[in-house]
Order: structure tokens, then sequence, then C-alpha cells
């Protein structure tokens, strides 16, 4: 799927807020597609991703990742994209203090984005979509997840490349949607981490269960018709001066 910018350049956060209500069904709808043992684990570690894991983290006096717990962000990560196995073993022969030294030190260099990623990539296994992941869940107001998604839905970032200069190219994207979201919106408390499950959503639910978008289906037909109008709407003739 190559970015053609639908949900990200929607400026109305009324919209934004009606996909990401229906993010947890998304994932539901994308569980039940998958095929094998992906289909009973998805819904679940989804849960621990998004809710457990981040209160615990943040609950820490320093935050920082367990092994045990970058072992299952991995699991989440592959469970819920692409399932590459050698990956899955690669994180888990990290030795336990490093996972924590590292992990700690990462969120310690915030809101250096670029240096947070480098440290989390000493970590065999940790490249800048998996680094975002980490981040994620201690400074949700500073980075959004990779996830390939996410960045497809958003215009000139297609194909994608697991680089940081790419994931940097990504996160000021999500953050200029953040300024916008944010300046029209009252409630004022988008951050790039929802940003970016709003995209996955939005994208997510075309291939699984398009009936869960038909709040933006409706607003895109809508503004689709204005343009229309616009474009055929007479000019009005200038008087001379």
């Amino acid at each position: 799927m190559s970015g053609d910018g639908g949900l990200y350049n929607c400026k109305d956060p009324a919209v934004w807020r009606s996909v990401l209500a229906v993010y947890k069904d998304v994932v539901k709808a994308k569980a039940s597609a998958s095929k094998g043992g992906k289909a009973g684990k998805l819904t679940e570690l989804d849960k621990w991703y998004q809710e457990e894991l981040p209160e615990t983290v943040c609950s820490r006096t320093e935050k920082y990742l367990t092994h045990a717990e970058l072992v299952q962000l991995m699991e989440w990560k592959l469970t819920r994209g692409r399932f590459r196995p050698m990956l899955q073993k690669m994180v888990t022969s990290n030795s336990v203090d490093s996972v924590e030294t590292c992990t700690q030190k990462a969120f310690q260099l915030l809101p250096d984005v670029p240096a947070a990623i480098t440290e989390l990539t000493k970590l065999k296994a940790v490249g800048p979509a998996t680094a975002s992941a980490v981040l994620v869940t201690g400074a949700p107001q500073e980075v959004a997840f990779m996830a390939d998604e996410a960045v497809e839905s958003i215009p000139d970032l297609v194909p994608i490349k697991y680089t940081l200069k790419h994931y940097i190219l990504y996160l000021d994207k999500i953050r200029e949607c953040v300024e916008q979201l944010n300046t029209n919106d009252s409630v004022n408390d988008w951050t790039p981490h929802k940003i970016e499950q709003c995209l996955w959503t939005w994208a997510v639910a075309q291939n699984v269960k398009p009936s869960l978008l038909k709040n933006f289906m409706t607003y895109q037909n809508k503004t689709s018709n204005k343009e229309k109008s616009l474009e055929v709407r007479p000019k009005k003739r200038q008087k001379m001066q």
C-alpha cells in the first residue's frame, strides 16, 4: 500500500478520535483474520504493550525494560506485523544486564531521539523500529512506533527504509500532525503515539474490517464532494478597474 495521505491529510480532530476509538476493535479484527497461534496471542499481547507495560515502566524510579519485557515486546511486534523467527531468537540472546543498562540510558537520553535510538540499537535484533517501540512505553509524548502501516500511510515515505534517518523523517511528519491537531482541538492531548495508532488503525481496518471506518469514510466523501463542487463552480467575473 502506498501512502495517499488519506487520514494523514485530515485536519478534523473529531475524525481522528473516531478512528482512535476503534483501535481495539481493529486489533481484534486483525487477530480474528490471523492464522495459527497469532490469532490467540495478538489481543492479549497488544493489551499488555499498550496498557500494562507503560504503567510498569513509568512506575520505576528510572525507566528501563527488563530482559523478559524486551523479549515479550519483540513478540508483540512480530505478532502484530511481519513474523521473523530469527529476530525473536536473537533478542533473547541479549544479556539481562545489557538490556536494563541500555534501555535505561536510552530513556535518559530523551528528548534526543536519535541518540536514544542509537543507544538501543546496540542490542542484538534491535533496529530503529524496535527501538521506537521500546521508547513509546515510557515516552509516548516524544516518540511514535515505526509500524509499517503507519509509515506507509504518510505521503513521501514509501518505500520504507529501516534506518534512523527514515525514522526521523517519519517522526517529523507525525509531530507536524500532532501540532496541527492540538491547535484545532480544545482537549489538546494528541501525542506522536496516538497519531501512530490512528494511522495503523486506518490502514489495517481497510484490509480486515472496512466497516469500522464508516465515520472516516463519511468525512472523506463529504470532503471529496466539496472539492468537486469548488472545481465546477464558475468563477465570479471581476469588475474592470
